[in-house]
């Protein structure tokens, strides 16, 4: 199947070099916002968070008055790292040089009373540095109180995993030491998606921070070695680990994701399935005892590979591969890992090509931590690949509506992946023919420019938020495979999305917003060329002369239509008609917003064709035209008989 994304960059080089401190170009953004109280990084995997957090906590310590800084990680291997880090040999003024008597990401429970209690013994002690997770944060705090942490620097990384929710205590105790300290708080992710429809922060806190974002098309267009990323799905019936050999190419360095056990595409036994994945790759010749790596003998040619079980439920077993993992630096030292719960956010090995991921994935930030995996540089690889192995919906099966809606979900959250990875653009209002626009910039005619700050605060940081709201909404699931009038998905549905998710908006920022959005999007999905001194936009099959761009003929296009496209290509008939039975039989009840749309379609459909849409025809939108007839005949006999 081809793949439903992929982008091309420039291997310019600037996202990986450094500056006279030593700081990659995202480093020193965020360092330029050190004196910030409260500071918000959103950047890529492999952007290098971990060296931006140690230069700005550095500072707060050395320049700003601060006494201590907190490190909280989600979970015990990423605290690694932080560990010691020579900086000064780089350029910069000082090394970062935690003791390693208050790292306490080290085996244990992360509530024990040691830990607990050494994290108590650091704030009342001189160390300046302490390194934990998130839950030895979170129980130690519950035996603090909020002043202890006055001209304490708090770092979570990870943010996303905090939540606006009054039951996530993380979210809880970090609002009351803001409000009830001095302390500074530095928040970083590499998730753009917060994962559910929970807020990290509510609108109120998120106004205090001060927000550095740097976006995936700077990060991977500034590499120097990979040039090209592809998304892609593989469909696949009866059990996916007949299937996994048909994309698993043993060459490439890989991570594979297995199903949760709890998921339809797991088969109840997640070791077996580890044997089977090795076994169909090879001969185990035998398992190192000290590290815990796996000798493979491959079956075409007999060359040994090794491999890597992170499914391992014994702790002392896991640990050893998890240490040997961690020190790899030789391409050589891996070729393919397996894992179910692991290898997500914060795990790094650079060599890693192809991310394998089989069954569907709920949550947004999970696939783009899962995509972060093979998305660093390194100079084994110009391709990175993401698969995900999902399985094909059987019209047979009880759980087809199940299959269906998972594979829609799977391939909007590659639509979303392909908004956040596109060159970002600029949208301003094209006011004559010689209003010409600025590099970066795209001028489009009737377009509503920001008209308030908050608008302007949610185009600037909430805007990818906002299309995951979009692809995630039932409606607009039902709406994106070109069943529903484009106009009517980008004026009536999109609106409905934006103010439920900003009810602070009037009427008409709402409308700023939304065309906003819908230009953006249809921009991103779309192709631009150049030719000569102009440029044109591909929409809808048909190519735009960039200068001539119109509101109106944006609000034409399905900015979502080209994946359902290539999926059409990549399914049978069969399977096809299956997806289509399945979004009709619970198709959006019409309105008359939608109704007040669709008319003028109407007229011009029976002026083309010298008949009225029909109810039985194989084309979605005629049906959708011949039952807004049958609607407004109905509300047409009801007002009747009101009136009567």
């Amino acid at each position: 199947m081809p793949n439903l994304v992929d982008v091309n960059y420039n291997q310019t080089g600037q996202s990986t070099s450094t500056n006279e401190y030593g700081m990659r170009e995202m480093q020193e953004r965020a360092y330029e916002a050190r004196d910030a109280q409260y500071l918000l990084l959103k950047a890529p995997p492999a952007s290098g968070k971990s060296r931006a957090l140690m230069f700005i906590a550095l500072d707060k310590l050395i320049n700003q008055g601060l006494k201590k800084v907190v490190v909280a990680v989600p979970e015990r291997s990423i605290g690694g790292s932080f560990g010691k880090t020579d900086l000064k040999s780089y350029g910069f003024y000082s090394d970062w040089l935690p003791n390693d008597n208050y790292n306490l990401c080290t085996p244990g429970s992360d509530g024990s009373k040691s830990k607990v209690q050494a994290f108590k013994n650091f704030i009342e002690n001189d160390e300046q540095i302490l390194i934990c997770t998130h839950a030895t944060l979170r129980f130690a705090c519950e035996e603090l109180e909020e002043s202890s942490f006055n001209r304490v620097a708090i770092a979570i990384d990870e943010f996303h995993h905090v939540s606006a929710d009054v039951n996530n205590k993380l979210g809880d105790l970090l609002r009351n030491i803001m409000n009830k300290s001095s302390a500074h708080i530095i928040a970083m992710t590499g998730s753009y998606f917060r994962g559910d429809s929970v807020p990290v922060l509510t609108p109120e806190v998120e106004a205090k921070f001060t927000k550095v974002t740097y976006n995936y098309y700077e990060q991977l267009n500034g590499y120097t070695y990979l040039k090209t990323l592809g998304i892609g799905y593989h469909f696949y019936t009866g059990k996916y680990t007949s299937a996994i050999l048909e994309i698993l190419d043993t060459d490439k360095k890989t991570i594979i994701h297995i199903p949760s056990v709890n998921s339809g595409e797991s088969t109840k036994d997640k070791h077996n399935e580890v044997d089977f994945i090795i076994d169909s790759i090879g001969t185990v010749e035998r398992q190192d005892s000290d590290t815990g790596v796996i000798f493979v003998k491959r079956h075409t040619d007999g060359k040994i590979l090794k491999i890597a079980d992170l499914v391992e439920d014994s702790p002392k077993e896991r640990d050893k591969i998890v240490n040997y993992l961690r020190d790899i630096d030789s391409v050589d030292d891996m070729d393919i890992i397996i894992a179910l719960g692991m290898a997500k956010e914060g795990f790094d090995w650079s060599f890693c090509e192809h991310a394998l991921t089989v069954g569907y994935r709920g949550s947004l930030t999970e696939i783009i931590q899962i995509i972060g995996r093979a998305t660093r540089d390194s100079s084994n690889k110009t391709h990175a690949q993401f698969t995900n192995l999902i399985a094909q919906p059987d019209a047979a099966d009880d759980t087809v509506k199940l299959s269906v809606n998972n594979m829609l979900k799977a391939i909007t959250a590659s639509l979303l992946m392909e908004q956040v990875l596109a060159p970002n653009w600029k949208f301003k209002t094209k006011l004559s023919d010689e209003d010409k626009a600025q590099a970066g910039e795209i001028k489009v005619r009737g377009l509503k420019e920001p008209s308030s700050q908050r608008v302007k605060d949610i185009l600037e940081s909430d805007l990818n938020d906002l299309k995951a709201s979009l692809l995630q909404d039932p409606a607009m699931l039902k709406a994106m495979p070109g069943n529903v009038d484009a106009e009517v998905m980008n004026k009536v549905l999109i609106p409905k999305v934006i103010r439920t998710k900003f009810p602070e908006l009037n009427e008409d920022e709402v409308e700023e917003v939304r065309q906003m959005v819908v230009t953006d999007s249809v921009v991103k999905n779309g192709q631009i060329k150049e030719s000569g001194d102009k440029r044109f936009i591909r929409m809808a099959d048909t190519f735009v002369n960039l200068d001539d761009l119109h509101i109106d003929l944006i609000d034409q296009v399905n900015p979502f239509q080209k994946a359902f496209e290539v999926l059409s290509k990549s399914v049978t008939t069969k399977v096809l008609r299956v997806i289509q039975d399945t979004i009709e039989a619970t198709r959006i009840k019409m309105d008359f917003e939608e109704a007040k749309i669709l008319w003028e379609k109407i007229i011009e459909f029976k002026r083309t064709h010298g008949k009225e849409p029909s109810i039985n025809s194989n084309i979605p939108l005629e049906r959708r035209m011949a039952e807004c007839i049958i609607y407004l005949k109905e509300e047409k006999r009801k007002k009747m008989a009101q009136d009567a």
